[in-house]
């Protein structure tokens, strides 16, 4: 979240997130041991919400997605989620700079019982999405960028190398905090998360919306592209 939000406001959205979550998600052991996890590491708390986490476990399911790729794993919680909708001979590839949020990430998708079909590549997710695709890798059916905002354009340029007709593509974070409608801004992640969109508004191989949320996580929002050809 990139500006202030009245604490009246966020205490409300944060009310109807806590209702929802304890109404549609539940408790999890797997999910919760995952946040204590990076909670101990250190690790910044800025993984996706549980009721948000859904969201992606459902938009797999619906997608009968058997390959997913990540980019920007944190701590593995929303690769599990993911990773979740995959049959037992699916893939889920997730990309992480940090040495350290990777160790965690793997450790917390082995105690889920998913290492089987979830991977965390460690590197530059630039360099790594490069070897992807010179390695010809099989197309994705669902991709999630969630990484650093700066970036995303490039990101999305490689999702699109690495998807095929009929493949989602799930950018995270692109409202920020309402800023994204600031032309004049010089803040990297807003110019970058402008040009993602002039970047998909121009893109003929896709269609695409953007949704705006709130919640515990404050007010930010999603794209959502599906690739045509």
């Amino acid at each position: 979240m990139t500006q202030s939000t009245p604490p009246t406001q966020q205490s409300t959205w944060d009310a109807v997130d806590a209702y929802f979550c304890e109404q549609l998600v539940g408790h999890d052991p797997a999910l919760e041991a995952a946040t204590a996890a990076a909670d101990a590491a250190g690790l910044p708390r800025i993984a996706v919400a549980p009721n948000q986490g859904k969201l992606l476990h459902l938009l797999a399911l619906t997608q009968g997605a058997r390959r997913i790729l990540e980019v920007g794993t944190l701590g593995g919680y929303s690769t599990i989620w993911l990773a979740r909708a995959l049959p037992a001979d699916g893939t889920l590839i997730s990309l992480e700079l940090d040495p350290r949020h990777a160790e965690v990430a793997r450790g917390n998708l082995a105690r889920a019982g998913l290492d089987k079909v979830a991977e965390v590549r460690q590197g530059r997710a630039a360099d790594s999405l490069a070897a992807l695709v010179e390695q010809g890798e099989e197309p994705f059916d669902l991709v999630f960028i969630d990484a650093d905002k700066p970036s995303n354009p490039e990101y999305f340029r490689r999702a699109l190398q690495l998807t095929r007709p009929g493949s989602l593509i799930i950018v995270d974070n692109v409202v920020r905090g309402g800023a994204i409608a600031d032309a004049d801004s010089i803040d990297p992640a807003i110019v970058a998360t402008r040009a993602l969109h002039e970047l998909i508004a121009a893109e003929p191989r896709v269609t695409a919306t953007s949704v705006q949320t709130v919640g515990s996580k404050g007010y930010d929002g999603f794209t959502l592209a599906r690739v045509q050809g």
